[in-house]
């Protein structure tokens, strides 16, 4: 094992927003949405009739529910990424750690933010990149393999209800080198 210089690491709001910035960018979106169709829905309340009502009402449900997934789905992320950069500093770049996050641009987005912050994100990205995941991939593998994936359990756990996970080190109070 080589020693290696710890960067410097951020406030953990910091990661936390990185980690989830595109899921951020559709929240501010869905909460746009949700005010339109609010006030469509509203003008539909009193001068429209039933169809459009009802129209603007599942409209405004669809963007206004997608509010709190995308807030559940930010918070699982960061667990993700807390479990990866433990696992990362403890074992340094394993292919096996890699592929557990390859899924979903999300999780990718999770182990990077930790690899990055350890010094290991040229590893990640070159491994990803040899598995033949790109920066378009947005849409999840598993949606793809399965596309019954919302009636599945796993779906639901693993992407919205990710149990809390506590980081074994106080990454911002360690001294500034580790073993990789």
């Amino acid at each position: 094992m080589e020693r290696t210089i710890l960067p410097r690491q951020p406030h953990p709001l910091r990661s936390y927003l990185r980690v989830g910035r595109l899921l951020y960018w559709a929240l501010l979106l869905f909460i746009a949405e949700s005010y339109l169709y609010g006030a469509e829905l509203y003008n539909a309340l009193r001068y429209q009739g039933v169809w459009a009502v009802l129209f603007w009402t599942l409209c405004f449900l669809f963007s206004f529910v997608h509010i709190f997934l995308v807030l559940m789905d930010g918070w699982s992320r960061y667990q993700n990424y807390k479990r990866a950069k433990d696992q990362l500093f403890l074992h340094g770049f394993r292919p096996r750690i890699a592929r557990m996050y390859m899924g979903s641009k999300c999780q990718r987005m999770a182990v990077e933010t930790a690899a990055e912050e350890l010094g290991l994100k040229a590893e990640i990205k070159a491994y990803y990149h040899k598995h033949g995941v790109r920066w378009y991939h947005y849409v999840p593998y598993f949606m793809i393999a399965e596309p019954l994936f919302l009636f599945k359990k796993h779906f639901w756990s693993r992407t919205f209800l990710e149990k809390n996970y506590t980081p074994k080190y106080n990454y911002r109070n360690m001294p500034q080198i580790h073993w990789v």
